[in-house]
């Protein structure tokens, strides 16, 4: 974790797009939350979204924002996640999960740097730094043509890949000596244990 950590402090001052890879539960949403907390972007805002969480007409909603009338439903206008993450941060978690559609969406937002709300023909220029994750294998899914290779060679500028804990069996005596110390009991562990 120690070189996951270098990487993380080397690349955080930069604007460069970083992609998260590992397995659930690895910690990809902490690397984008520290990276933002690291960069000179800190003090504005880290906007996290679940990719797969959301259906794309759902999603281009999310992300982009949506005038008022654009579709059943659409009241009023609506600011989108990357306006909200101007100047800031936005993680897009589970980014393997979005539909080719979508992903042709996203490219050209990483291209130009312009986002266009639903129902609108107005472009709108943003300044994000993008970190996106995924638990998938995104360049054996552009070999099958289930993602598309612009996008992920955009995205994979740098690339953090989080090993599961059962390739760094080193590190969970110190995790369980951390949990244990940050809770408020007398617990302790044994070295039988260990």
């Amino acid at each position: 974790i120690a070189q996951v950590v270098g990487l993380i402090k080397k690349t955080a001052p930069t604007n460069t797009t970083i992609l998260v890879t590992g397995e659930s539960g690895t910690g990809k949403e902490l690397v984008a939350k520290a990276i933002h907390l690291l960069s000179k972007r800190k003090d504005k805002n880290f906007i996290s979204v679940n990719c797969a969480a959301l259906q794309d007409s759902l999603l281009e909603s999310e992300l982009f924002g949506h005038e008022r009338g654009a579709f059943t439903g659409a009241v009023a206008d609506r600011q989108g996640r990357f306006e909200l993450a101007d100047n800031g941060t936005i993680f897009l978690d589970e980014i393997g999960e979005t539909s080719e559609n979508f992903q042709a969406k996203m490219l050209r937002v990483l291209q130009s740097g312009e986002i266009e709300k639903v129902g609108s023909t107005k472009s709108y220029k943003v300044d994000v730094r993008i970190v996106a994750a995924t638990n998938k294998n995104l360049s054996e899914l552009v070999k099958k043509k289930m993602f598309r290779e612009d996008l992920f060679y955009r995205l994979n500028v740098i690339n953090i890949e989080l090993p599961p804990l059962g390739e760094r069996k080193e590190d969970i005596n110190v995790l369980a000596k951390s949990f244990i110390e940050s809770d408020i009991s007398d617990m302790q562990i044994s070295i039988a244990a260990l």
